[in-house]
């Protein structure tokens, strides 16, 4: 039996996906049970079995690395929120991006404008959170600066 926890419009939902037959899987969802019909039937899954890999070579020992500034850990940092609600159009910027203060990082389409998201501070792009396409809501993050 499978346990997930969701949150659907701020309450929280506990469901057990239980035995699944053809196209019928009983679930509880928190602690009533239903009998849900799903688009398709589910085959059985098969088993896989587990194969070891043949020693490798011995490796050469890695070059001894120079001294580097340490990197912001992925996703630490200052988050860029999308100030309006809109859809991303474009992402002037990747994952390991430096920037500056004041530098385009996204562009957000709000009310039939494009509107250019900047950097707050001087740093580098430790994570993108959006992509183009995506609308997002005032207060988003859409990226962080470490």
């Amino acid at each position: 039996m499978s346990k997930y926890q969701y949150k659907v419009n701020g309450a929280d939902y506990t469901v057990e996906i239980g035995e699944i037959e053809g196209a019928i899987a009983q679930v509880t969802v928190n602690g009533k049970q239903f009998e849900v019909e799903l688009p398709a039937p589910v085959k059985a899954p098969t088993r896989v079995k587990r194969v070891e890999a043949a020693p490798a070579a011995a490796a050469p020992a890695p070059a001894p690395e120079r001294a580097k500034k340490p990197k912001a850990a992925a996703g630490s940092g200052t988050k860029v929120l999308a100030p309006l609600p809109g859809t991303i159009t474009e992402m002037k910027v990747a994952v390991g991006d430096s920037v500056r203060k004041g530098d385009t990082v996204v562009i957000l389409e709000a009310m039939k404008m494009q509107n250019n998201i900047e950097a707050e501070c001087d740093g580098t792009i430790t994570s993108v959170l959006v992509s183009r396409g995506d609308t997002v809501m005032e207060g988003a993050a859409l990226v962080t600066i470490g």
